[in-house]
């Protein structure tokens, strides 16, 4: 007789418990258990290194390739506006963050010392060795170059093998990657209490979730008030009357899930039906200003207690990067993340350890992100709107 929960544990529940339960073990679990742990995480941590050109290759390259077809200019402009709020989301976080990080964070030496932290790692029994097929730079700029000849290459079975490849790489995140990250979450909070780091982790993590949702939602209220400047709506009304959108979004973690409620509150703003069919749905893909935001402040706050260089001239780069991908993050909770770590990696210099700090620090507050993400598409939508009549 096997025991069934009586409800079903999300991917934020798992993470939480994944956390605790790795912080708490670490107090009493011996030198040899903490090993199998940390060979357990190496080599996961190896396996998304391996993963990542893959799922970059298979996300963007049919992300783009399907936007080149439709609705011709509209779908243009729609999407170069969604690609703006999401750069504009970017930057408003990486320059809040590099004023509020130094007065409400404190580096800690047990944090930041490399030697300290040397001296106290835990190391894995064993490593194997998972090179990927390609590096992250060539495989973002393969799927540009395959994305944007199939726009202008007419034929659809090459794009169709693109598409398939991309359910599969969709498939490998959602059940290979996405059940496996609460062990590996596990793993790493296991080995950080260890190595006598978890006091000041924890910190960081109450402070970053606090500054993230208050620039979620002064960022909100900039999309809504430049909105209703623009469609001579007004800003606030907008924005309440969307709220049943964010808060099917904080329960789903998905804006793929969401789209049904977001079109009807769409229309209630007084957005034209079709316009409304038409945005929520390629918005729900292409606009993640809500999880760029969450990103650029998680990573910054990481490199700010490691003392890694953040510079803007890094970030920029980083951020215009990042924004392309986001296209790219599939549908289900945790999809960002899983989309950004390969820049992560090789534009900030993440390790597998970093790595799996920033998928705990950001899924704790996906649902935000999400929420964030639906809600603005309310206010686009009212853009295309004014756009369309005009």
């Amino acid at each position: 007789m096997t025991f069934k929960l009586p409800f079903k544990l999300g991917l934020l529940p798992k993470i939480i418990i994944a956390i605790i339960l790795g912080i708490v073990c670490s107090t009493f679990f011996p030198p040899f258990l903490n090993r199998i742990f940390v060979t357990i995480s190496g080599i996961f941590g190896n396996f998304l290194s391996f993963a990542i050109p893959l799922i970059i290759l298979g996300l963007v390259a049919p992300g783009i390739a399907e936007l080149g077809n439709g609705a011709g200019k509209l779908l243009g402009i729609t999407a170069l506006i969604a690609y703006l709020s999401t750069l504009i989301s970017g930057f408003f976080s990486y320059f809040t963050c590099r004023w509020s990080y130094p007065m409400v964070l404190t580096r800690s030496e047990s944090f930041g010392n490399v030697d300290e932290l040397a001296a106290k790692t835990i190391q894995p029994f064993m490593n194997i060795d998972m090179p990927p097929v390609m590096s992250v730079t060539t495989a973002l700029i393969l799927a540009f170059v395959l994305g944007l000849g199939l726009t202008a290459v007419k034929g659809d079975y090459f794009k169709n093998v693109l598409i398939e490849f991309r359910d599969l790489v969709t498939a490998l995140i959602s059940k290979a990657i996405i059940p496996f990250l609460p062990l590996y979450i596990f793993c790493i909070f296991l080995k950080i209490g260890a190595e006598g780091q978890v006091g000041s982790v924890l910190q960081v993590f109450i402070k970053v979730i606090a500054i993230i949702f208050v620039m979620h939602v002064l960022l909100l209220l900039f999309q809504f008030c430049l909105a209703g400047a623009i469609a001579k709506k007004n800003p606030i009304k907008a924005l309440i009357t969307m709220l049943p959108a964010y808060m099917t979004a904080l329960g789903t973690q998905s804006s793929a899930a969401t789209i049904p409620v977001t079109l009807a509150q769409a229309k209630k703003n007084g957005v034209n039906e079709d316009i409304a069919g038409f945005v929520v749905p390629l918005c729900a893909t292409v606009h993640l200003a809500g999880s760029i935001l969450k990103i650029v402040a998680c990573a910054y706050a990481i490199m700010w207690m490691m003392d890694m260089p953040a510079g803007l001239n890094l970030y920029a780069g980083f951020i215009f990067m990042l924004g392309i991908t986001m296209v790219a993050a599939p549908g289900v909770p945790g999809g960002a993340i899983m989309a950004a770590l390969g820049l992560l990696a090789s534009m900030l210099g993440f390790d597998e350890t970093l790595q799996g700090l920033m998928i705990a620090l950001y899924i704790t507050m996906d649902s935000f992100g999400t929420a964030c993400n639906v809600t603005g598409d309310g206010a686009i939508a009212l853009i295309i709107d004014k756009i369309y009549k005009k």
